[in-house]
């Protein structure tokens, strides 16, 4: 019996994957800083919550009710429900570049609106943002990761590490590169925020929009 051909098609269908605007090491490496950035800015001008790393709010969420401080409590209790809403909306939507414009929208109000309504009420708006684009963008190349967080990023570096692949020294890098940006974005807003308060939101919404500008090939396909 003769063998079939192999088909083609899968390898070129993995190649683009792989090579896909939206996976690209670039724009994960600007998401992942975006992520740190606004996390240094929540902390520094809106009380000490953080706006897309939850963990930290569920520590301090567990704190504080344990003290009895209710209404602490509930100031990191509701970016929690707003993260959750927003990454909901974005797995069913299923549109990284709709959901990253969303991300835009709503740092771009914020900025416009900040200290003009309640602080909650911008946290809400901030969270819900980073979920939408969190939830959105969680491959680079052929590895996931996360743009708001940098635990599960290391983990995934220290798998590719003992990994016998031949791409598991790039995974490895890949995965230490964003947990870098995500440290650079955290200094560079904790020094830009002290200086530009609500302007300092100006350089995670230009890092946005500079990667709906790399993922122009895929509006057009």
């Amino acid at each position: 019996m003769a063998m079939q051909a192999v088909s083609p098609e899968p390898v070129a269908e993995a190649a683009r994957v792989v090579h896909a605007p939206e996976r690209s090491v670039l724009v994960a490496s600007l998401l992942s800083m975006t992520g740190g950035f606004l996390d240094a800015f929540t902390w520094l001008s809106l009380g000490g919550v953080f706006a897309s790393s939850q963990t930290g709010n569920v520590i301090f969420l567990g704190i504080d009710a344990m003290s009895g401080q209710w209404r602490q409590a509930t100031h990191h209790l509701l970016p929690l429900a707003a993260f959750l809403l927003g990454a909901s909306l974005a797995i069913r939507l299923k549109s990284p570049l709709l959901c990253l414009a969303g991300e835009i929208v709503c740092l771009v109000a914020v900025l416009l609106l900040f200290h003009r309504i309640p602080d909650m009420i911008t946290i809400l708006g901030i969270s819900f943002g980073a979920a939408l684009q969190s939830a959105s963008f969680r491959q680079v190349e052929r590895w996931t990761y996360l743009t708001v967080t940098v635990t599960g990023n290391m983990l995934r570096a220290l798998d590719q590490s003992v990994a016998s692949d031949r791409d598991a020294a790039r995974g490895t890098v890949i995965m230490l590169l964003v947990c870098l940006m995500f440290l650079s974005g955290a200094a560079i807003g904790a020094c830009v925020t002290k200086w530009l308060n609500a302007w300092s939101l100006v350089l995670p919404i230009a890092s946005s929009v500079s990667v709906l500008w790399l993922c122009r090939p895929q509006l057009r396909d």
